[in-house]
């Protein structure tokens, strides 16, 4: 039974905007809002006296000094004055969580029309100031000095997966070339995303190797290994109809979901990512369909080891053979489940609040067929998956072609 059977209404993403990624000094956080945010409603074809609400997804944690945000929407226009706008926060995942509180007020019947918009203003910040942020999003290094920051976090988990599962890797073991090859493939891809940071071809031996311009930042990550500090901002428009002055087609909401796990880490697994994998499978359930049926996803490699990660929790392998999605050709773009065809986070970029928003962006744009040179041939389910700290806030939704 998928959501609209379920509910008995459409949720569609009718409109949305997208600003490019990267170092943007430029632009502010309001001009970046602003941005998106008239695009999205213009690619809607909906007023700005047409929405009922609106939902800022934005992390911040210290980054700007203007921690008030929700309102800047509002400069868009006139016509919003008085309309509710409310700042949702949960790490990296914020994005998703504004999606998410979107979809809910459209179920709930408070509203037909509403805007969500992620945006993030981080490279104007210092590395001490962006690392000390992140960490923020951690139970037990919040607070604290750190020299890898949340790449060392993450690098914890690969050591973790290599003791756990090296002998069943490729190549004797080498978790370093599978992690290396994820690189490669999404900085590849990121070449044909006009939004990306980061647009070069890297190939896998320079992703492979440890040198000068790649150098370890935490053992067993390479820079390659990370996704970039990033300036961004993506914008949707969520309705329960489409608008007859919309410029492309609308795309629908067939399930969505989320999960939290337990914050301190000793009470996770750190390969397992479960409430990753429970947040799929609420998102697949309510969609009523299996990974299989899936065209593509886009999902959260801040890292190079939570895209391993990822194919494991949704399904495509069992623990400890996400090599195999690799090796088998499944993720590459033209694979059975292309992943990451925007670039990922990895040459996207990660303007933590934007993040989750422009992965419904960029699967709108696919499922509409208005992707450019990123265009899949026909897709009609995708799946985004956008998660907060170390598998802590995890949220999934399906999406599918009208």
């Amino acid at each position: 039974m998928s959501l609209r059977e379920q509910f008995n209404k459409d949720v569609l993403l009718t409109g949305w905007g997208h600003s490019r990624f990267g170092k943007l000094n430029e632009e502010t956080l309001e001009s970046l809002i602003v941005q998106v945010a008239t695009e999205a409603l213009a690619n809607a074809g909906v007023e700005p006296g047409q929405i009922d609400e609106i939902y800022l997804g934005q992390f911040n944690s210290g980054m700007m000094p203007l921690a008030f945000p929700s309102s800047l929407a509002l400069q868009v226009s006139p016509e919003l004055a008085n309309v509710p706008a409310t700042r949702v926060e949960n790490a990296c995942a914020s994005g998703s969580a504004a999606f998410q509180q979107g979809v809910k007020s459209l179920l709930a019947g408070t509203a037909r029309n509403v805007l969500v918009i992620g945006a993030e203003k981080m490279t104007h910040a210092s590395a001490d100031v962006v690392g000390a942020a992140l960490l923020g999003a951690d139970h037990d290094m919040a607070g604290k000095a750190s020299n890898t920051g949340f790449t060392g976090l993450f690098a914890e988990v690969a050591k973790h997966y290599e003791k756990r599962y090296g002998s069943s890797l490729p190549g004797g073991g080498k978790l370093g070339d599978v992690l290396g090859t994820i690189a490669a493939k999404n900085h590849r891809n990121g070449v044909d995303n006009p939004y990306a940071q980061l647009r070069k071809d890297l190939g896998e031996e320079f992703c492979r190797t440890v040198s000068d311009k790649n150098p370890m930042v935490a053992d067993p990550l390479r820079r390659t290994d990370c996704s970039p500090v990033s300036d961004g901002a993506a914008a949707v428009v969520l309705s329960t109809s489409p608008g007859s002055a919309a410029s492309t087609s609308p795309v629908r909401l067939a399930g969505f979901g989320h999960a939290n796990d337990f914050f301190p880490a000793e009470r996770r697994d750190p390969t397992a990512f479960a409430a990753t994998r429970v947040s799929w499978q609420r998102a697949l359930t309510m969609a009523g369909v299996g990974i299989q049926v899936v065209d593509f996803a886009e999902v959260h490699d801040c890292f190079t080891i939570a895209e391993l990660l990822m194919y494991e929790a949704m399904g495509l392998t069992e623990p400890g053979q996400g090599a195999r999605a690799l090796e088998e050709g499944w993720v590459f773009k033209d694979g059975k489940l292309p992943v990451n065809v925007s670039g990922g986070l990895k040459a996207k970029g990660h303007p933590v609040g934007a993040t989750g928003v422009s992965q419904h962006v960029i699967a709108a744009m696919q499922l509409s067929g208005t992707a450019g040179d990123m265009q899949l041939a026909n897709p009609r389910t995708a799946a985004v998956q956008n998660m907060g700290g170390v598998g802590i806030a995890n949220y999934v939704s399906v999406l599918e072609a009208v």
